[in-house]
């Protein structure tokens, strides 16, 4: 009984020990602001008005500047294509001989080169190297001038924003070299820098955790990280150390 009673004591204080290092760790540990990683986004829109035939990528998909994305049907361009070529090489030969006016065959060509431009809009192809973030269309599907087929982020031009009070703006230059650091990849550090700082404070966004801190009047800071291996992505979590201001 006496062994079991020592027992006892022994075991709580160990659990309280353990409960006094976990404080004191939290306590003691280092302060770093928060944020989420993101890119610059380029909507890629439909410039005529057709059916499309191919959708190519999915959300997700890793795409190279030029490469095809998707296809239109473009059948009425196609028809007028034939007629107006037809067209464009009897005049050159016309024009060629004297039998047909220079400007008349000027009107020939620039409406042959026009229409030829606009099917060339029925390739869609990526104006940058990027990822898949929506696509909005399916094949099939009949789309106007101007709709979006994608969006893509540019993952050469990712960043993040994190929230400061304003006791700590003095502190934070352009340019600054911040240090980051990746929850997801073991806190891979990956340094950053200080490109804006926003001139209006703002109340905390929505999606800090507590109340208490959403109702603080704050200044939004942006840094850019340099992305050359692609391990940065939209919506990912990054923690960065900033110049102390005493912050408890």
């Amino acid at each position: 009984m006496k062994a079991r009673k020592v027992i006892v004591p022994v075991i709580i204080l160990l659990a309280v020990g353990t409960a006094v290092g976990l404080w004191w760790r939290r306590q003691t540990a280092e302060f770093r602001y928060s944020g989420t990683i993101e890119a610059t986004k380029v909507d890629v829109p439909s410039r005529l008005p057709s059916v499309i035939t191919r959708m190519l990528v999915k959300e997700g998909d890793l795409v190279e500047k030029g490469q095809l994305l998707a296809e239109l049907d473009c059948e009425d361009l196609r028809i007028q294509g034939t007629l107006l070529a037809h067209n464009y090489e009897r005049g050159r030969k016309l024009a060629k001989i004297g039998s047909m006016p220079q400007d008349n065959f000027e009107q020939v060509k620039a409406k042959h080169d026009e229409l030829q431009l606009k099917l060339s809009w029925c390739s869609i192809t990526a104006p940058i190297k990027g990822r898949v973030l929506n696509r909005y269309h399916e094949e099939g599907e009949w789309v106007a001038p101007g709709a979006k087929l994608l969006t893509l982020a540019d993952l050469d031009d990712v960043w993040a924003y994190v929230y400061v009070p304003q006791t700590l703006l003095a502190q934070l230059p352009l340019g600054l070299k911040v240090p980051g650091y990746l929850p997801e990849l073991d806190m891979k550090q990956i340094d950053g820098s200080l490109i804006k700082i926003n001139e209006e404070a703002e109340f905390t966004p929505k999606n800090v955790q507590t109340r208490e801190e959403r109702t603080r009047l704050v200044f939004g800071v942006k840094l850019r990280f340099p992305n050359e291996q692609g391990l940065l992505k939209p919506g990912m979590p990054i923690e960065v150390d900033l110049p102390d201001d005493g912050h408890e």
